[in-house]
């Protein structure tokens, strides 16, 4: 219950401010689909607002791997710090050189929020498609939380509905609440309300959500819970809760004239 009151004070300090509070943790590469003419993404590893664009220190993540065909590999060592927004972030380079569907997942340090009194951690991962190859894009990497696409997700286009299960500890997430967020690159958008900066879609009973990406460009998914256990709070002494965040990250493409 304590997270849940901590998000309706965020929520309630976001009416009165005009600050939508939403955090997402990112791994976003710099493709999706890997050609024969590109044969290596860099990826953008932050902690943001990605519809505000606004950014959040991040300290290096505790993990950080590549997933392809149930082979995993690490690559915390190949994180470079960088600034996303202004505020601490990393960034990798990973050579890709095996048709395949990559998954990269990270796990950060948790992060302390003052102003919701707990720790987030947000479990993050995106795939990228290489040479043609799309199998085992709906196969989990091994996250404490995570989203599962049931979408293939590449080569989609905006307008098109996404699909997606919870998962916590392994198992389904019946009636999950998931944020959807574009990543409005340089402000380019503005929303007409708070309310349209994190939409919000409702899990089904067996974790399943739907919904449809209106703009191209990169969307995040961040499904809620908290965690069974506590963590001592910055001064040592009192436990304090730790919401647990599945982030998904997925982009959209429009349609090229000939």
């Amino acid at each position: 219950m304590q997270i849940k009151a901590a998000a309706m004070t965020a929520a309630l300090l976001a009416l009165l401010t005009g600050e939508a509070l939403a955090h997402f943790g990112t791994v976003i590469p710099s493709e999706n689909i890997v050609t024969p003419a590109k044969k290596n993404v860099q990826l953008e590893i932050s902690f943001i607002h990605p519809f505000e664009q606004k950014g959040m220190d991040m300290v290096k993540p505790k993990q950080f791997f590549m997933v392809r065909g149930g082979e995993k590999t690490d690559l915390l060592p190949e994180l470079k710090e960088a600034k996303v927004l202004d505020h601490q972030a990393w960034t990798a380079d990973v050579a890709i050189k095996k048709p395949g569907v990559y998954g990269f997942g990270m796990e950060p340090t948790p992060y302390w929020e003052p102003a919701e009194d707990i720790y987030i951690i947000h479990y993050t991962k995106t795939l990228v498609a290489a040479f043609g190859d799309d199998q085992g894009w709906d196969e989990p990497l091994g996250l404490a939380t995570e989203i599962v696409p049931l979408t293939r997700p590449f080569g989609n286009y905006a307008g098109n509905s996404f699909t997606g299960k919870v998962l916590l500890n392994g198992k389904p997430v019946p009636d999950a609440e998931v944020e959807v967020e574009l990543y409005n690159k340089d402000g380019k958008f503005a929303a007409p309300s708070d309310y349209h900066v994190s939409q919000v879609v409702k899990a089904d009973g067996n974790g399943v959500f739907t919904f449809a990406c209106p703009q191209p460009g990169w969307w995040g998914f961040a499904a809620l819970n908290k965690a069974d256990y506590k963590l001592k709070g910055p001064d040592g002494k009192e436990d304090k809760g730790v919401e647990l965040g599945a982030v998904l990250w997925t982009y959209l493409d429009s349609y090229k004239s000939k």
